[in-house]
C-alpha cells in the first residue's frame, strides 16, 4: 500500500499531477497524470478519483479508460507513453473538485496515490483524522488514503 500523510508520501515512486487547474464553464480540461516505467510507461492502467470538499473519493475512471455506472460520458481517460490522461468536456459547476490519479506500480507492489496537497485551503467539514477506503476496482487490491490534518 502506498500511503500519503499531508504533504508527504512514504513512497518512492510517485505519480505527478498538476496543483491546480481551472476552466470555464462549457470548456475542456484535461489533467494530466505523470509516471514512469514502473507504472503508467510500462503498460498499467490508470485510475481517477474525484473528491468534492467533506466527500469520501468517487472512482470516475478505471481501466484507463472506463466509467462506471453513473459517470457522465464527459469524463474520459487516456493514456500516452508515461502519461494518464483526465478529460472533462463541457465544463460544469459541480466539476470543482479535487482528482487523483493511481496506477498498479511494480516496484511498490501496490498502487501509487497523489494526493494533491495545494488545493487543501481548508479543514473538510468531517472528523479531523479520517481514513477513506477507494472502492477496490484494481485487480481486488484496495488502496488507501490516510489525511491528517
Amino acid at each position: 500500500l502506498a500511503w500519503s500523510t499531508g504533504c508527504a508520501s512514504w513512497a518512492q515512486s510517485v505519480l505527478t499531477q498538476p496543483s491546480s487547474l481551472s476552466g470555464s464553464l462549457g470548456q475542456r480540461v484535461t489533467i494530466s497524470c505523470t509516471g514512469g516505467s514502473n507504472n503508467i510507461g510500462y503498460g498499467y492502467s490508470v485510475y481517477w478519483y474525484q473528491q468534492h470538499q467533506g466527500k469520501a473519493p468517487k472512482t470516475i475512471i478505471y481501466g484507463t479508460s472506463n466509467r462506471p455506472s453513473g459517470v457522465p460520458e464527459r469524463f474520459s481517460g487516456s493514456r500516452s507513453g508515461n502519461t494518464g490522461s483526465l478529460t472533462i468536456t463541457g465544463l460544469k459547476t459541480e466539476d470543482e473538485a479535487d482528482y487523483y490519479c493511481s496506477s498498479w506500480d511494480r516496484s511498490l507492489n501496490g498502487h501509487t496515490v497523489l494526493r494533491v496537497c495545494e488545493e487543501v485551503r481548508q479543514k473538510p467539514a468531517v472528523s479531523p483524522a479520517m481514513e477513506v477506503t477507494l472502492q477496490p476496482t484494481i485487480l481486488g487490491h484496495i488502496s488507501y488514503f490516510l489525511c491528517l490534518f
